[in-house]
């Protein structure tokens, strides 16, 4: 029996604002989709907690026994600066001002993003369409939207016709505006614009000769808007209603209200059941923003190759600390706070390195049972990391009493919180096994931090059989390349001179 069937997930529904129980639309298979990245640049550290985020909802809808296809998409055209209606495309603007094709600028930064995010331990999705791939679907799509009457065609270009959509439907459900209130806030059109009303937005802009990028399509020679890409991509891999969709909570309006509007439009029903949202990421209490200089990349987080923080951080430790915060908190990253993370990282990885070696006699001094349901109740409750984690650290408590002799767990206790801890710890927050002593993302210390804690391993074994000689050996030649061994009440540790 899948865990889903006894365990009650709920979900935050933006669309809603409510916890609601979640019910999949086919039994044991979700459908989830997440915006992914515009890419023209290195990836910035608010997009990875977003894309973070998400990846500890597919990693505990798959550990609950579910069937997830997760799409994330590329966006590789037609979004324009500033999340603009006219402009220039981003990718385009970077392909001009570094004389390289627009698809140079797509490769080079799809590749960084990917990097990034297996730096930090995410897992792909199950289907990464890009927009430049769908073209053709695109425009069957604004068909569809032309021919149910939502949408008209201006001089070359397409547009969706808000207030025609507004008279069946409500424009704004999902960012809790109201239309008269947009149309009221909005200046005059400019004599030039080629739409009804302000609010009206693209589905397919004309080309302006100086576009590099660009297709054939029954209106003309031009690119898809950003709006429609996603609603095409999703349905296209998930069908016209599908469970999730997700997203930074930038995102919410106007791209994910135009994405429901179009939809709706296009097939006569709303597209998704849960509709989630990440909020934002500050840097010492400020908005993160390249033009003051309040900003840092996650490689510059890894290398220590900056001007804010006071050492490198491991990828591990830095996705820890963002899932400390429930996904829709903001969260406010500084150096303190990141330190401190890091202690409480180190401290969670040592016990449950030392939890294999703990000895083991009847009765348990601590309820197994009620800790590993707390830790699903934290998880079912809009994906509560925060809590989960406190969770963690109440066994990491107990196994540091238990190997101090001042608590008792019994062996099968021992098997269950061995394995509860592990699928939490790793499956499901998705951390990876770093000792202290390792603060670099290569994948060369992390397996130095693996072989050490082996040696620390063996040496306890040593010492438990009284071959002190060996203990001593190990101890002095880790000390001999460097690596100094400390052993404490919470078991040994290392450091790296």
């Amino acid at each position: 029996m899948p865990l889903y069937e006894n365990q009650n997930l709920k979900i935050y529904n933006s669309l809603t604002g409510e916890k609601e129980v979640f019910q999949s639309i086919t039994p044991g298979y979700v459908g989830m989709y997440v915006c992914g990245p515009t890419v023209y640049s290195n990836v910035h550290l608010g997009n990875c907690r977003t894309f973070i985020s998400f990846d500890l909802v597919f990693r505990y809808l798959k550990h609950l026994g579910y069937k997830v296809r997760y799409v994330r998409n590329i966006t590789d055209a037609g979004h324009l600066e500033n999340d603009a209606e006219e402009g220039e495309d981003r990718i385009a603007k970077k392909a001009r001002l570094e004389e390289l094709e627009p698809m140079e600028i797509v490769q080079m930064y799809t590749v960084d993003f990917h990097n990034t995010l297996q730096k930090f331990n995410n897992i792909a999705p199950s289907i990464e369409p890009t927009a430049t791939g769908h073209i053709v679907e695109q425009i069957e799509f604004i068909k569809e939207i032309i021919n149910n009457g939502f949408a008209y065609e201006a001089q070359g270009s397409v547009y969706f016709d808000v207030l025609k959509y507004n008279e069946t439907n409500h424009y704004g459900t999902l960012s809790k505006r109201k239309l008269e209130d947009m149309i009221a806030n909005t200046r005059e059109l400019t004599a030039q614009s080629d739409k009804k009303n302000p609010q009206d937005f693209a589905l397919w802009k004309k080309a302006e000769p100086q576009h590099i990028m660009r297709w054939p399509s029954p209106w003309g020679v031009g690119f898809p808007g950003w709006h429609l890409e996603c609603s095409v991509m999703s349905t296209k891999y998930l069908g016209e209603r599908f469970d999730i969709h997700g997203g930074g909570m930038d995102l919410k309006f106007p791209h994910h209200e135009c994405e429901i509007a179009q939809g709706k439009a296009g097939t006569g029903h709303d597209p998704v059941n849960y509709w989630m949202h990440a909020n934002m990421l500050t840097l010492n209490g400020k908005k993160m923003a390249k033009s003051t200089g309040n900003n840092i990349l996650p490689e510059e987080i890894f290398s220590g190759d900056n001007n804010i923080l006071s050492k490198a951080y491991h990828p591990s430790v830095t996705r820890f600390f963002m899932l400390q915060a429930n996904y829709r908190s903001i969260l406010d990253f500084s150096d303190d706070a990141l330190q401190a993370s890091e202690k409480g990282f180190f401290r969670l990885m040592e016990a449950i390195a030392l939890l294999p070696n703990l000895s083991t006699s009847e009765p348990s001094s601590f309820d197994i049972s009620k800790w590993k349901q707390d830790c699903y109740d934290a998880m079912n409750d809009d994906f509560n990391s925060p809590v989960l984690i406190a969770h963690l650290f109440e066994a990491v408590k107990f196994i540091n009493s238990v190997a101090t002799n001042q608590a008792t767990i019994s062996e099968t206790d021992k098997a269950t919180l061995e394995k509860t801890l592990h699928d939490f710890t790793f499956e499901v927050l998705g951390l990876v096994p770093v000792m202290n002593g390792s603060t670099s993302e290569n994948g060369k210390d992390n397996k130095l931090s693996q072989v050490i804690d082996l040696l620390i391993t063996l040496r306890k074994k040593a010492r438990d059989d009284k071959d002190f000689a060996l203990s001593d050996q190990i101890r002095d030649e880790l000390a001999r390349m460097g690596i100094e061994l400390k052993d404490g009440k919470d078991g040994t540790t290392f450091s790296i001179k």
